[in-house]
């Protein structure tokens, strides 16, 4: 005799918001995840994507401004009026008032950026929904003003000045501009720090840990006891009240999937493979990465080191590989090597591909608006309070 299966339509069971984003049955246009693409996308075999491209742009003439991120694949940049990374895109949007599309090459939260800066008339435009940013989805704003509370009954939040990466949701910024903080880039980040600590006697730090600890250890002398790290999924952060209290440096645990991957192995075994490498990383990559390299900055940082690096020098970049490869191509009397022999892509920046900037550029030709990043009043209002503030830092 066989028992016969429970039947399962009786049961209760519901899937939560985020595993039916995952599965692609829901939508969150506030979520760094991705969302839904609407749209019916050119094949990406279609032999006539970058004439299509040039004629959409060429129609659209100077009602479309094209930024481009670093990160972004070749096939796609080759389109941009403007590359850079993206506080510089962001700026650079703002800086054309006259451009009523902005079609921002790069993900979800530089959109916001670009759409906080630029004027109500410009419309910010994001050729994939999909692309967005896993360190940024690391904190929420929830899980932000949780941390607060637990701040605020450890009796230090008056104390606390928040510091936000400008890798972070628009959410993010507003609650950094409403707590009195300030955003900061990988290029400035000492800056803000230095600002922030003329403002209080304690730093929360959101959402990289990574630049945090390093800007902070390296750049500013403190040391690794002096930062503790806030687990969001723990109650109370994981911390003591007391570890709380004693901390110069909250810092948030979230980090770059991409740079994140670069190891202490990655670059004892370049050194080996490469006799006389420089070893050039970006402040994202993990404090023992940065101990051990040679050269350690922003995008630009990296860029700029390269084009003034003597002819037959031999460097290990530890960042995206679009850049890399970049780079390595726009120096060919130098050796450029990929700090870890594992590729390692931006998988959300690449999702904008050349069908999605097709399709975008065609639409916005023939007058149809697709995939307009907005961020709600009030949250502008307090993200560009945040942004104002590192735009006046000295």
């Amino acid at each position: 005799m066989t028992t016969a299966p429970p039947r399962t339509e009786s049961l209760d069971v519901q899937p939560t918001p985020l595993a039916l984003l995952l599965l692609g049955r829901e939508a969150d246009p506030r979520s760094e995840r991705g969302v839904e693409c609407p749209g019916d996308l050119p094949s990406p075999s279609d032999p006539d994507l970058v004439e299509r491209a040039r004629a959409a742009k060429e129609k659209l003439g100077e009602k479309v401004f094209v930024l481009g991120h670093h990160y972004q694949r070749d096939e796609v940049i080759q389109f941009a009026d403007v590359t850079g990374d993206s506080f510089k895109l962001a700026r650079e949007a703002a800086a054309r008032p006259d451009a009523e599309y902005i079609v921002f090459c790069g993900v979800h939260f530089m959109a916001e950026s670009a759409d906080i800066l630029t004027s109500v008339d410009q419309k910010v435009v994001l050729p994939d929904l999909a692309a967005g940013c896993s360190m940024a989805d690391m904190a929420t704003a929830e899980q932000v003003a949780e941390c607060w509370d637990v701040l605020t009954e450890a009796g230090i939040a008056e104390r606390v000045v928040p510091v936000s990466y400008m890798n972070s949701s628009a959410d993010i910024k507003a609650f950094t501009g409403k707590h009195g903080g300030t955003i900061c880039t990988s290029s400035n980040a000492k800056r803000a720090l230095d600002w922030a600590f003329e403002q209080g006697e304690q730093v929360l730090f959101l959402p990289d840990q990574h630049l945090g600890r390093n800007t902070a250890v390296r750049d500013m002398g403190m040391s690794l006891d002096d930062c503790v790290l806030y687990n969001p999924h723990k109650p109370n952060g994981g911390l003591t009240v007391e570890q709380l209290r004693s901390a110069k440096m909250i810092l948030w645990r979230g980090h770059c999937s991409v740079h994140g991957r670069f190891s202490l192995d990655s670059v004892r075994e370049v050194r080996e493979r490469i006799p006389g490498v420089n070893v050039l990383v970006h402040p994202e990559c993990k404090h023992e990465v940065v101990s051990a390299a040679d050269y350690v900055g922003s995008t630009e940082y990296i860029i700029n080191t390269l084009d003034a690096a003597p002819a037959g020098s031999k460097w290990a970049i530890g960042t995206e590989l679009n850049l890399v490869r970049r780079v390595a191509q726009a120096h060919p009397d130098k050796e450029i090597a990929f700090l870890d022999r594992t590729v390692c892509f931006c998988s959300t920046m690449n999702r904008i591909d050349l069908p999605h900037l097709v399709w975008t550029l065609e639409s916005l030709a023939e007058g149809t608006l697709v995939n307009q990043i907005q961020v709600d009043s009030e949250t502008e209002s307090f993200a560009k309070l945040a942004l104002e503030r590192m735009l006046a830092l000295p």
